[in-house]
């Protein structure tokens, strides 16, 4: 599903965070990266996003080279086929809770039905109407989840869903994201400075200057 190869990102400062990083997250896999702060975690996950480009390497969706497409071709196939769970929500205040919900349906002009089906699927049936300044910190990342699960995405990217929750609902919530991602057999990148969270991820890996590697038990 995603392959980085030899992939390197610096600072302008000449701090370097990613250095020659090789991975392949296959179809279907959740996983959480965790790692110490500054080590580039938040940079990898923009990068495979495409709201931060490597100084070298290559990202590769389905063996899709993402530097070989255009723009427009780039933005299309991230539209169609990524969704994103960003610890600041996100959401949109002007719309509706059902219109964000809707958004990645609108913007791929497809069915918005399922925007009141993944509604139900989050536990906020009956709150579409709402507006997100009437919802609790809880309940907007449920719309977040809806909103980057609605269209069907094969990769599912997520930067410390659960950071600003307390604990008892950010086991719910990441109880939920994960259902959500395996019913839909998306592919997850999940970073997270939580052990708690880390565990929900079918593996954890540690990023460090030398790469990914797998947690110690």
């Amino acid at each position: 599903m995603l392959e980085l190869r030899k992939l390197n990102k610096g600072y302008a400062n000449g701090r370097r965070v990613l250095i020659d990083l090789d991975y392949v997250l296959a179809a279907g896999e959740f996983v959480a990266i965790m790692g110490d702060s500054g080590v580039g975690k938040s940079t990898l996950l923009n990068l495979v996003a495409g709201l931060d480009t490597a100084d070298s390497g290559a990202i590769l969706i389905d063996h899709i080279d993402m530097a070989s497409l255009d723009d427009d071709a780039a933005t299309r196939l991230r539209r169609s086929q990524f969704g994103f769970v960003f610890q600041a929500f996100h959401i949109l205040p002007h719309l509706s809770v059902l219109q964000n919900i809707a958004l990645p349906l609108l913007l791929n002009g497809v069915d918005l039905a399922r925007a009141d089906e993944m509604l139900d699927a989050v536990g906020l049936a009956g709150r579409g109407n709402d507006f997100p300044r009437q919802l609790s910190g809880g309940q907007l990342q449920r719309v977040a989840i809806a909103r980057a699960l609605v269209h069907r995405p094969s990769l599912v990217l997520a930067d410390e869903p659960t950071g600003n929750l307390d604990p008892d609902t950010a086991h719910e919530i990441l109880t939920l994201m994960r259902n959500e991602i395996k019913a839909s057999g998306a592919s997850a990148l999940m970073v997270t400075h939580s052990h708690a969270a880390a565990a929900m991820a079918d593996r954890i890996l540690v990023l460090t200057r030398d790469g990914l590697h797998p947690a110690s038990p």
